[in-house]
């Protein structure tokens, strides 16, 4: 892709709304993989993105760096996001990065997110958070 700033655009600005855009960025068959899934196609790959509306609020993704290759990009992100009942609800932010590949039309066929769901999720969490810390208490005793 000449120019991945439209993509990263539509990446900071997803919402239930923008999700019919996909296909303007994703090919057919292009896979996508994450901490908790790992599907192929643009409606298993809006089905995720349907999933996080679903599971928190007000998300939002604020793209920092970006890192250029030849059929490639690399995306260091910033995923804002409130909690959701059963929880108390509170911000929270969780770092990771996605690299993209591009086929020759410039659509996304491979979407791969990296980041430690332990680390910025689960520690983060009320009560998983307090195992997780004893948990890493103990793993250095």
């Amino acid at each position: 892709m000449s120019n991945p700033e439209p993509l990263i655009r539509w990446f900071e600005n997803l919402s239930p709304e923008t999700l019919d855009e996909l296909p303007r960025f994703y090919a057919a068959d292009a896979e996508f993989k994450d901490p908790f899934n790992e599907v192929r196609g643009v409606e298993s790959i809006k089905h995720i993105f349907r999933h996080m509306f679903s599971q928190v609020a007000e998300p939002r993704f604020a793209v920092g760096s970006r890192f250029h290759g030849d059929d490639g990009v690399m995306l260091l992100w910033d995923f804002h996001f409130r909690t959701r009942a059963p929880l108390p609800p509170q911000a929270m932010t969780a770092r990771g990065a996605t690299h993209l590949r591009f086929n020759a039309e410039g659509k996304v066929v491979l979407h791969r997110d990296y980041w430690d769901a332990a680390e910025e999720l689960y520690a983060k969490l009320p009560l998983v958070g307090l195992l997780m810390r004893g948990l890493q208490r103990m793993g250095r005793a």
